[in-house]
């Protein structure tokens, strides 16, 4: 029987069972959310099925094991046990088959697309819209910190519209100051900061892995033009655009 140890965050993927099942156990709490097909699950001998519209909760340290007969993929989220609050953890333990609401089932469904089409991005994108998950599978009203990692999200998705503060707090729904509040108490940083660094960031992503021109790099990442993009890249990188393209480029020497 093999045992996995917790992740720091949440750790998301897809995931095909075959049919037969192989017992372990994990000191993290897990959902398992099938996108596809049907699966049997054995959860410290409480049996039951999971499928689109039932998910599958496996509480810390549990024995259990997952078969499939047929083609089937699934949304697996290795949650760090501090993403699950002592209510909720109560409430999954004691059904740990249970019927999505719809609005989980769209989530589910958003989440696993995402996760298909573009994997590597995707994985730490999604990060932002397991607390709203969560929420929703414990149906209660979205925290404070569910909406500002979905906020998050969206940023991240399209770092190249012309948000600003006003902007933020808006798609938001809350006032300004609020939003300097959570962004304070979440991250340490205002959202000012916050934003210029998500920017850059995708710069520095673009500019390692595609060939766009650096006036394109900057507009889609929000920079007015090619200069905003190197004085912004000059304070928070110590570099400019094309300086950075090169040493990302350059082929390490030969021992």
């Amino acid at each position: 029987m093999a045992t996995k140890h917790s992740p720091s965050t949440a750790d998301i993927h897809l995931r095909s069972y075959r049919e037969e099942p192989l017992a372990h156990s994990h000191d993290f709490p897990q959902l398992v959310l099938p996108l596809s097909g049907r699966l049997e699950l054995d959860i410290a001998g409480r049996q039951g099925l999971a499928d689109a519209a039932t998910g599958a909760f496996v509480e810390p340290g549990a024995t259990h094991a997952t078969s499939a007969a047929g083609a089937n993929r699934s949304l697996i989220l290795d949650l760090a046990p501090a993403m699950v609050g002592a209510q909720l953890m109560e409430q999954l333990v004691l059904r740990p088959f249970m019927p999505l609401p719809q609005a989980a089932g769209k989530l589910v469904e958003f989440m696993g697309l995402m996760l298909q089409q573009q994997q590597k991005i995707a994985a730490a994108q999604l990060q932002h819209w397991v607390p709203l998950l969560l929420d929703t599978l414990a149906m209660t009203a979205p925290r404070a910190h569910s909406r500002l990692h979905v906020l998050m999200a969206k940023i991240e998705a399209e770092p190249g519209l012309p948000w600003s503060v006003a902007e933020m707090a808006a798609a938001a729904a809350i006032s300004p100051s609020r939003l300097h509040e959570w962004f304070r108490q979440e991250t340490g940083d205002t959202p000012r900061a916050w934003l210029a660094e998500t920017r850059m960031k995708r710069a520095c992503e673009l500019l390692r892995t595609s060939p766009l021109p650096l006036s394109e790099v900057a507009l889609r990442c929000g920079y007015a033009d090619q200069s905003a993009l190197s004085n912004a890249m000059r304070k928070l990188r110590h570099t400019t655009p094309a300086a950075y393209r090169r040493a990302q480029q350059t082929p390490l020497p030969l021992e």
